[in-house]
């Protein structure tokens, strides 16, 4: 009955992948409140050095063995995009609408297509391409194509997807050439949290003790992001579930509205309109895929017998 859950396949990708947008969107809300007063760059600090203290008795508890990679340069390449990409992050999600937020992120997909294209050799079908060019018009749509004015942090926030699709990509090679989970989420979390340490320095604001709770909570919720991504990747092809992103837009629609008193504009209702089935359509034709082959695969199995 659970065997989705268990054996490695599409099905789990899914789960792991919807279980990252819900962290991811939690993240999304305490980088708000936190980013409110203290600086970009310092939120992404104690993020990611929380992170790693989280993480660290649990190496400390698997001995030197938990330390070894095999490695070392994808570690220091996967922290510099990291810091790239999460540092303006951070200062633009201060700035901009929860919503606006989440679905600029959603320009990841379309630069994680060509990239597991030409790095992993993934085979990107039809459906895959149709469905992420629907959803990049949705976003387009979003981001007020109107003649609006367009805030700038919005286009910071998309250069920041260029660096989480990179690193997406990354992550993929590794956890599929048997890198362990544990020096995947500490390294990425102790070597950002350096980076950012430079300047943090300079721009440095005390923060206050609720701030600090919210920061500590960050750094578990980056490790779970992380987990679930790897988790999800290790299961199935990285293109395959990058529809499923979108299902982080009702989330921080929702969160939005709850806790930040935010409504989506008529443009990123619009967007979502188009985002929305785009994914409903591919899961349905990866499913139906899933289910042939599986099929397939007994049938064989039986005629084998």
């Amino acid at each position: 009955m659970l065997s989705w859950f268990t054996e490695k396949g599409y099905f789990q990708g899914i789960f792991w992948m919807i279980m990252s947008c819900v962290v991811s969107n939690m993240n999304d809300i305490l980088t708000k409140l936190a980013g409110s007063r203290l600086p970009g760059a310092e939120v992404a600090f104690f993020r990611f050095l929380f992170g790693a203290l989280v993480l660290l008795p649990f190496m400390m508890t698997l001995g030197s063995v938990a330390f070894k990679t095999k490695h070392p340069k994808a570690h220091m390449i996967r922290a510099l995009l990291l810091f790239m990409a999460i540092a303006p992050w951070c200062y633009g999600l201060a700035q901009l609408p929860l919503t606006l937020a989440t679905t600029i992120s959603f320009t990841t997909p379309f630069f994680i297509l060509p990239l597991a294209k030409i790095f992993l050799k993934e085979h990107v079908g039809i459906h895959r391409w149709i469905a992420t060019f629907l959803g990049f018009i949705g976003i387009f749509i979003s981001l007020h194509p109107d003649g609006g004015t367009l805030n700038p942090m919005a286009l910071l926030l998309v250069g920041s997807t260029i660096m989480f699709a990179s690193l997406d990509i990354i992550n993929k090679k590794l956890v599929t050439g048997n890198e362990g989970m544990l020096p995947m989420l500490f390294y990425s979390a102790l070597g950002t949290s350096i980076l950012d340490a430079i300047p943090t320095y300079y721009i440095w604001v005390a923060p206050e003790f609720s701030e600090l709770f919210f920061l500590a909570l960050l750094g578990v919720g980056s490790n779970l992001i992380l987990f679930c991504l790897l988790k999800a990747f290790a299961a199935t092809e990285v293109s395959a579930l990058q529809p499923f992103r979108y299902s982080e837009l009702m989330v921080s629609a929702a969160f939005g509205f709850v806790i930040f008193n935010e409504l989506p504009t008529i443009n990123t209702l619009m967007g979502a309109a188009i985002i929305v089935p785009a994914t409903f359509y591919i899961a349905y034709i990866e499913t139906h895929k899933h289910l042939k082959a599986r099929k397939a695969e007994k049938l064989t199995a039986e005629v084998g017998v």
